[in-house]
């Protein structure tokens, strides 16, 4: 959908039950707005209420991967332009105040005035097929590791026969041991109930490491059916080519190129000159994962890549450091990754228009 510059603009501030919608003019002035349920039928309804007001153009949403995921699909799908809104910063809230009616006409003038522009994801594809998965299994790996550390804690101050039988055991043959400890009668009241706790422990961490290895595995499937191209890049196995994914998005040519991407994952340098010095600064902005994805693809090939073994050496041999030297790598496997999302969404195109 193509918009004009006197086109209507559109604000949503979303929430979980609710979304405050607010409507704009080409020069900013309040037109109305109004409260609508977080529903399928909230959304229908929001949306005829808006363009019952006049054409819209653009519509900007706070929290188009949360609250506003429904609504965003649904615009998207009716042919209206979303824009991902981030939260106004705290200094103009205390200017301005804060509600649900500020916030959306807040949202409708960020748009506006250009500054927010981001794309929001698409949630409708093999992405966010990913994304679930792995942040599944993310929490189930925090939980393994919280059950192994309260286990082996436990054991410091257990019983002196059962730490010693215990003591040398690794993670997954000491969960093993100790889902199947005995009660025996002669064991006293600290001893029963020490052995019941390392029994349930060590269930739940055999449990937990099943599950998360059968969504690694799930996960793993989809991306080599849907992205094989990342598989074949050196350093990157299925975790990091879902995270690579996940960061990108599946519509990843929202990114205008790939000095967008670098700076989205937080391997793009940041400028800090003034006056006579012109220098640049390390990012630490950027999608925090992504910039962890990039830091093991150079760490496994410093190890068994020759071409980035060698250019380590010659960076050394200029001076740089090899945490900048690998910085310089981050920023290179950025360019690299970008070109092969590029080449995936293109492929993915195609076969949409043959189908």
């Amino acid at each position: 959908m193509t918009y004009s510059r006197k086109d209507l603009i559109l604000g949503v501030d979303t929430h979980k039950d609710f979304h405050h919608a607010a409507v704009i003019n080409h020069v900013g002035k309040s037109i109305a707005d109004r409260k609508f349920d977080a529903t399928s039928a909230g959304y229908s309804d929001l949306i005829a209420w808006a363009t019952g007001v006049g054409r819209i153009g653009r519509a900007g949403i706070e929290g188009t991967g949360s609250y506003g995921a429904g609504l965003t699909r649904e615009l998207t799908r009716r042919g209206i332009p979303v824009i991902d809104v981030i939260a106004p910063d705290k200094q103009l809230r205390r200017l301005r105040g804060k509600t649900d009616q500020i916030d959306a006409y807040n949202a409708a003038r960020a748009v506006l005035n250009e500054l927010a522009t981001a794309v929001p994801k698409t949630q409708d594809g093999f992405v966010e097929a990913l994304r679930v998965l792995r942040t599944s299994r993310r929490l189930l790996v925090k939980q393994r590791t919280e059950s192994m550390n309260q286990l082996q804690c436990l054991i410091v101050s257990a019983p002196a026969d059962l730490r010693v039988s215990l003591a040398k055991l690794k993670a997954k043959n000491l969960a093993l041991r100790c889902s199947k400890i005995p009660v025996r009668k002669a064991d006293d009241l600290v001893m029963t109930e020490t052995k019941n706790v390392l029994r349930s422990l060590g269930k739940r961490y055999l449990e937990l490491l099943t599950e998360a290895d059968r969504l690694m595995k799930r996960l793993g499937a989809i991306v080599k059916e849907h992205a094989p191209e990342l598989l074949a890049v050196h350093g990157v196995g299925p975790d990091v080519a879902a995270t690579m994914l996940i960061v990108a998005g599946e519509n990843v040519d929202r990114l205008n190129n790939e000095s967008a991407f670098a700076h989205l994952i937080g391997t793009a340098p940041i400028q800090a000159s003034s006056g006579k010095t012109n220098r640049h600064r390390l990012n630490r902005g950027g999608h925090r994962q992504g910039n962890s994805a990039a830091y093991r693809i150079v760490m496994v090939r410093m190890k068994s890549h020759e071409k980035t073994r060698d250019y380590v050496v010659k960076a050394l041999a200029r001076g740089k450091t090899k945490r900048e030297a690998m910085r310089l790598l981050k920023r290179y496997v950025a360019r690299e990754i970008f070109q092969i999302l590029i080449t995936i969404r293109e492929r993915h195109q195609q076969a949409a228009i043959s189908a």
